[in-house]
């Protein structure tokens, strides 16, 4: 019996260890979780409350997780004001960023300096942070409510961010702290995306269900791609011929032509997708449905749903970060 319990530990100790393909902020309960890529959850850490988007530094040794304190934009309340610093890689939390401010929601890495830029709810505007110093450099004014999703601007020094509740995108000049721009593009603006050129951008309206067509060097919108029922996260493929986005009420994942600006194709999926990550070469899309307590996977090519991963109940999926791209 001894000798049958050594042979099963020196054969469990050969077996090579699992490593995490995906971190997952499992909103609800407050972690970050993390699974392989068939999706065996092998950790989790606490963060904030009501953790919602996640974003690398720039040499992807952190990942930093927004604990907005709230589930949904809509609700009222106070919130959380913090964002966490997780060591993906020793899968631990490894410090915290008192912001003052609550509500801290999109959240993007300057690509020369590292510093952080994020969106806040509570009160509305837009924050420059030092995470190596982990204070908040300077608070900008977006001049409209519910700044919700950012991306940078050509040159990375603008930041255009989503005043969702106002419909608007607003061109907001780091250096100088000046709006240089607002545009009207629909109900309810979300996530965007910016060719490599630095030519266009493309900008989702959720709740007017199309893409805003903006032309960056004009700042003027040129045009629109009808979509399916609520675009909110887009992404590029590789090759910049294809948007991805997901369809939060639509329940699924469409795929458009940026040549043609038409939809052509919606994959269904099981439950309402809060989030949408690209893999690094375009073929799979993984999104997360909060409510349904699952992660769905779907191939870009092919247009169809490949797997279904579980969540512990109550866990509430919503971004997930690849590590291994």
């Amino acid at each position: 019996m001894r000798l049958g319990i050594f042979l099963a530990l020196v054969s469990a100790a050969m077996l090579p260890a699992q490593k995490p393909h995906m971190a997952v902020v499992e909103k609800k309960a407050g972690m970050v979780a993390f699974y392989t890529e068939e999706g065996k959850r092998l950790s989790e850490i606490k963060v904030g409350t009501y953790p919602h988007e996640s974003v690398f530094s720039l040499d992807r040794k952190l990942l930093y997780v927004t604990d907005n304190g709230l589930v949904w934009m809509t609700d009222k309340g106070e919130g959380d004001k913090t964002i966490s610093i997780i060591d993906p890689w020793g899968r631990k939390k490894v410090g915290v960023i008192d912001l003052g401010y609550r509500r801290p929601h999109g959240m993007i890495v300057h690509p020369k300096t590292g510093q952080l830029v994020v969106t806040i709810e509570n009160p509305y505007g837009l924050l420059l942070v030092d995470p190596v110093a982990r204070k908040v450099v300077r608070k900008y004014d977006t001049k409209g409510e519910s700044p919700h999703m950012v991306m940078f601007g050509p040159k990375a020094e603008t930041a255009w961010v989503s005043n969702s509740n106002s419909g608007t995108l607003a061109i907001v000049n780091l250096a100088s702290g000046a709006v240089e721009k607002i545009l009207s593009t629909g109900k309810n603006t979300q996530g965007a995306v910016m060719t490599r050129d630095e030519r266009w951008v493309y900008l989702t309206n959720t709740a007017s269900n199309k893409i805003s067509v903006i032309d960056a060097q004009k700042r003027e919108v040129v045009g629109e791609i009808a979509t399916g029922a609520g675009p909110a996260r887009i992404r590029f493929t590789p090759d910049e011929r294809l948007l991805v986005y997901n369809l939060q009420p639509g329940e699924g994942v469409a795929i458009a032509d940026v040549k043609t600006r038409k939809q052509l194709a919606e994959v269904r999926i099981p439950g309402k997708p809060l989030s949408l990550t690209l893999s690094k070469d375009g073929k799979l899309a993984y999104l997360g449905l909060q409510d349904e307590d699952k992660i769905a996977v779907v191939s870009v090519g092919e247009r169809k749903l490949v797997r279904v991963i579980e969540t512990p109940k109550g866990a509430g999926p919503d971004t997930i970060a690849l590590l291994n791209e």
